[in-house]
């Protein structure tokens, strides 16, 4: 059997009994059904924080690992804090590779992914993407945050799939919970969240790429929200098979 069968049979048998588990079981049912490294990247989001609540409190063997842009909101590196304090786990953090950074900054400037729509990709490539894809180094599972009702791309996700561009598999264990129920949550279990999102910031990235959203706006409306575009997106999640590192190009 091929990797890529491997692979795939691994998702179907996780598919199989995702619907009837809870999050803190469908963690578990991955962990104990996948082998070899599992990697959590959060960014403090609400879902994010659920979703480590369930790896934390059940102890389980899974690398929980943050990408600091260096451009986070304050507090966002504040409830990074209180999650250690709250859990008593550390969580590492991969930062852009200097040499990129500064060579982005010099070509662009402080704020040049304002100029267009290629200029701010370009900053999420060398800001998180290409750590992500350390991040990624030998990890046989990615678990996300993911939920199909963030946005119209992300209604296409399901329980798990296999990630092309990484080779691996891909687990959104929150894929059909609502903001609601995730919101429901974190509050009956005391999880720690960020205030921003009682003031209106539905999804939180980098500032200033990320402002609060009138009631009733898309949960991403307030990503990157000068630009046009309807479909919001940095690339971490992209379907694209290749990584394009931007950093050096002019």
């Amino acid at each position: 059997m091929t990797d890529a069968n491997i692979l795939q049979t691994q998702v179907l048998s996780i598919s199989d009994v995702f619907s009837t588990l809870d999050l803190a079981q469908r963690i578990a049912v991955a962990r104990r059904e996948i082998g070899g490294r599992i990697v959590f990247t959060t960014s403090f989001s609400i879902e994010d924080q659920a979703i480590a609540d369930a790896i934390f409190t059940q102890s389980l063997e899974i690398d929980v690992l943050t990408l600091d842009t260096g451009r986070l909101f304050p507090e966002t590196y504040e409830l990074w804090s209180n999650t250690e304090r709250h859990y008593g786990r550390r969580i590492r953090a991969l930062y852009p590779d200097h040499q990129h950074l500064e060579t982005l900054v010099a070509r662009q400037g402080v704020n040049g992914f304002r100029a267009s729509v290629e200029t701010r990709q370009a900053c999420c490539t060398t800001r998180k993407i290409e750590p992500l894809r350390r991040a990624l180094a030998g990890a046989a599972t990615w678990i996300t945050g993911l939920r199909t009702e963030q946005s119209p791309d992300r209604a296409l996700i399901t329980c798990a799939s296999v990630d092309q561009r990484y080779q691996l598999i891909k687990i959104n264990p929150l894929f059909d919970w609502t903001r609601d129920r995730v919101a429901g949550y974190v509050r009956d279990r005391n999880v720690p969240y960020n205030p921003l999102h009682d003031r209106g910031f539905l999804s939180i990235g980098c500032q200033p790429c990320t402002r609060a959203v009138s009631p009733g706006q898309p949960e991403r409306a307030g990503r990157w929200w000068w630009e046009q575009e309807e479909k919001r997106e940095c690339g971490l999640h992209a379907r694209l098979p290749a990584f394009v590192d931007e950093s050096n190009q002019a």
